[in-house]
Formats: structure tokens, C-alpha cells, sequence
């Protein structure tokens, strides 16, 4: 990996092998490059990856908040990366302040809202949810609890067919039923599986209504089957992740049925992407 070894050769060896300035667009050329590869960026990387200076929440998160630099080998800023606090049940105070400015919400003065939180963040993993990989649903939930969401669009109900045609071919046929701008509106379309279908079902509705919804793309889609006390009892965790060319981002969704897990991930998806921006034109 390139970027290891520029990362390693100028900041721990002091060699100057970069004009200067270079080094803080590290983290950007190796997300381009990856683009241009249609290659999914590795994480882990060391120094570009988005959990190279990722910490989970727990005791030292209150040491983070007042000295980062005891737990990060150096300032992430300098290859353009950023530090990262992993919610978890072990989530105190600090933990979600910390995260809360990572993602640019205020919670100062607020400490009803933050054990709210944290409340709910530990109900929800002890049913399965990890917000871990998921910023996105997390900064829903926080935005949630302060008040601060209004609700671009709600869902009436949604339905999906799956059908095996005579040819062998299988086709996801989804309605979706929603209200936008007080408006009730009735989509269906087809895709290549449930949750391809759900999309476009979702966004047929809401396009008219919220034209950026046509930059907005489902780019990953991870299943984990979650075991449960008896074996029938699993429960599935979905993440997708979504770009819209300028941002990606990642949401959960946990249920007994897959495909509802699948469209609760898709709704905080969506949902994000128009909160995220101005709503609508």
C-alpha cells in the first residue's frame, strides 16, 4: 500500500518525499483512486482508512476528550483523515458528546438528551443494532431525541412480491405507499431483488417531491445473520451504505424478517440523504 509507506516515510522517518502540503490530501487521492477502481475503500487502512484513528466508546473515552493525542499515534488531520468514536453499549456521557461533535450536533447542555441516548443505544444493542459502522442512523437518532428532525416523508406501508417466471427468471415486484408534502403517493416498480425494488419504488415516490434524490446511490449492502436464544429466533442486521458523489454514508437496520430489517436500513438511508440537505427545490 502506497499510502502506508508515504504515511510511515514522512511521519515516522521525517524523509521528505512529498511537496509540501501534499500529505493532507492523502486521505482524499486514496478514496479517488479507489473511485476511479470501483474498488470499496478498505477501512482499515493505515492513516486514509475511515477506522485508522477509530476508537470504541468506553473508559478512555473522557481521556480522549481532553488529550487525543495519547490514543492516536499522530494528528489525523495531518493525511486528511479525522478521529472516529465507535458508539456501543459501553457508550457513557463522554463517549456521545465526543461523537455528537464528530458529527456536528450540540448536545452542550443537554445532559437529558445524551442519557436518553444512551438508554436507547443500549436497548438497542442488547436486540441486535450496532451503530458502530453506522453514523448515519446514530446521527438520526441523536437528532431525533433533540428535536431537531422533521420527517421529509411517512410511510403508510410498503409490500414486495417475489416472483420465479417460467423462464427461471426472478422478479421483485414493491409498492410503497407513502405521504410527502401532504401529498399520498403510490409507487410500484420492479427490480432484481426485494430491496433493489423497494428502492425504486421508494425513490419513484418521493423524486418528484425531492429532485436530489436522483444523485443518491445504494452502493453496499451487508447481511449478518444475528443468533437468537433458540435457533429460529435470529435476528438479521443490515447495513447499506449510500453515496450521493459528494458523501457516503451507512445505515442499520435489525429485524426478524429480513426484508424489514432491509427497509428500515433503506428508510434511514433515504431519509438521511434529504435531511442532510435542504429539503426539496
Amino acid at each position: 500500500n502506497i499510502f502506508s509507506v508515504i504515511g510511515g516515510l514522512v511521519t515516522k522517518m521525517g524523509r521528505d518525499v512529498l511537496p509540501d502540503g501534499c500529505l493532507a490530501e492523502m486521505q482524499r487521492v486514496a478514496h479517488a483512486i479507489a473511485e476511479i477502481a470501483n474498488l470499496a475503500p478498505d477501512t482499515h487502512a493505515p492513516y486514509v482508512g475511515a477506522s485508522a484513528f477509530a476508537h470504541k466508546a468506553g473508559l478512555h473515552a473522557s481521556a480522549i476528550k481532553v488529550a487525543p493525542e495519547m490514543y492516536n499515534h499522530l494528528d489525523p488531520t495531518i493525511v486528511g483523515n479525522d478521529q472516529r468514536i465507535l458508539v456501543t453499549e459501553m457508550a457513557g456521557r463522554a463517549s456521545v458528546e465526543l461523537k455528537s461533535r464528530e458529527l456536528g450536533v450540540d448536545v452542550a447542555g443537554r445532559p437529558e438528551v445524551v442519557s436518553k441516548v444512551i438508554e436507547r443505544v443500549k436497548d438497542r444493542e442488547a436486540a441486535g443494532w450496532s451503530y458502530e459502522a453506522a453514523d448515519a442512523s446514530f446521527e438520526l437518532l441523536l437528532r431525533d431525541e433533540l428535536g431537531e428532525n422533521s420527517e421529509p416523508f411517512v410511510v403508510e406501508s410498503y409490500r414486495v412480491i417475489v416472483e420465479r417466471r417460467e423462464d427461471a427468471t426472478m422478479v421483485s415486484e414493491a409498492t410503497v405507499k407513502v405521504w410527502a408534502a401532504g401529498e399520498r403517493v403510490i409507487s410500484t416498480e420492479e427490480g432484481n431483488g426485494p430491496v433493489n425494488a423497494l428502492d425504486r419504488a421508494l425513490r419513484q415516490a418521493l423524486e418528484r417531491r425531492y429532485p436530489r434524490l436522483a444523485e443518491l446511490e445504494l452502493t453496499d449492502y451487508k447481511v449478518r445473520i444475528m443468533p437468537g436464544k433458540h435457533g429460529t429466533d435470529a435476528v438479521t442486521r443490515v447495513l447499506i451504505e449510500t453515496s450521493d458523489r459528494h458523501q457516503e454514508w451507512t445505515t442499520v437496520g435489525v429485524h426478524g424478517n429480513i426484508i424489514e430489517a432491509s427497509w428500515l436500513a433503506l428508510h434511514d438511508a433515504v431519509r438521511y440523504g434529504l435531511l442532510r440537505e435542504p429539503l426539496g427545490t
